[in-house]
């Protein structure tokens, strides 16, 4: 059984990859709906008609790609989950966050053959959006700990408590912000399918309503982390406090960049990947200064490498 077993250093590569895993789940997702591509297979999980593949054009090979995907990354997360088993020492919490990456995605593939099934509902698309996003989250904290000593007796010196609620509280508009981007998304003209979109069924809300809706919660959103900012620069707080809100702004400030751009612009697809894109990252932004409000030990063996 000895040689069965994980070492530190190496979980903390199976958790980095699952990690970028979960990003790819959001952008292929994207991508395969800003093609066209979503009844690309009318089936599930077969394409069409109990054949593995269906026509060679590029919308069922897109929408099948996707498939295959998905399969490749449950194989990851399961592995990830077997290697935080043999990981020595073993690590409860890291054993359920991985445990939650093959749930989820087992998940987010049962909810893709209801929105097959259903001809793309667009309130099963948001949702889907929503679960793929979720997992990203529990990827960046599983990546987090795989890093950091957590447990009893470990040391979790909080760098500023008021920070740490605020970091807290912070979930509240994003969630928010989240949710009203996937009404715009759900009103806008990419259903998902090749053909009909412009009569395909969408949210029953106007596109530019819910686009206001969204432009308000989003502009709520960067007030806070911009106030966030001038606070902790002014408190002289810890630099890992510095840089992650920092980071927040400016991701928050390029994500309404690109919205305000592809609104006024018609909402090309390649600008919707990229506000995809963005949200990912902003989702990875916000975990990550959650995770830095408490100063933690290094992992034997995860330190970075200085070079002079």
């Amino acid at each position: 059984m000895q040689r069965y077993r994980v070492s530190i250093p190496a979980f903390r590569w199976f958790a980095f990859t699952a990690f970028l895993s979960m990003i790819l789940i959001v952008l292929s997702g994207a991508a395969v709906r800003l093609t066209g591509s979503g009844l690309g297979c009318p089936d599930w999980p077969t394409c069409f008609h109990n054949r593995v593949t269906g026509s060679w054009s590029i919308h069922p090979l897109i929408e099948y790609t996707n498939r295959v995907i998905t399969v490749v990354l449950v194989c990851v997360t399961i592995v990830t989950f077997l290697a935080a088993l043999a990981r020595s020492p073993r690590r409860r919490d890291l054993v359920v966050f991985s445990g939650l990456l093959v749930l989820g995605v087992v998940a987010d593939a049962v909810l893709g053959a209801f929105v097959v099934y259903s001809k793309l509902n667009p309130w099963l698309v948001s949702l889907h959006l929503l679960l793929s996003l979720s997992m990203v989250v529990i990827g960046a904290i599983l990546y987090h700990r795989s890093k950091y000593v957590y447990g009893p007796g470990a040391r979790a010196n909080v760098r500023d408590l008021h920070f740490r609620t605020l970091a807290r509280l912070l979930w509240i508009p994003f969630v928010i912000l989240l949710a009203t981007g996937t009404l715009t998304t759900g009103s806008g003209p990419h259903a998902g399918a090749s053909q009909g979109q412009l009569i395909a069924r969408r949210l029953p809300i106007a596109l530019a309503n819910a686009a206001w809706i969204h432009s308000v919660a989003a502009v709520l959103f960067l007030g806070l982390v911009t106030g966030l900012l001038f606070a902790i620069w002014s408190t002289s707080a810890p630099v890992a406090l510095q840089l992650g809100v920092r980071r927040l702004v400016v991701l928050t400030l390029l994500q309404g960049l690109i919205g305000v751009t592809q609104y006024f612009t018609h909402l090309p697809a390649l600008l919707v990947e990229l506000h995809v894109a963005g949200a990912t990252s902003l989702a990875i932004g916000v975990t990550q200064f959650h995770l830095r409000q408490s100063a933690r030990d290094r992992e034997p063996g995860t330190k970075r490498i200085r070079t002079t």
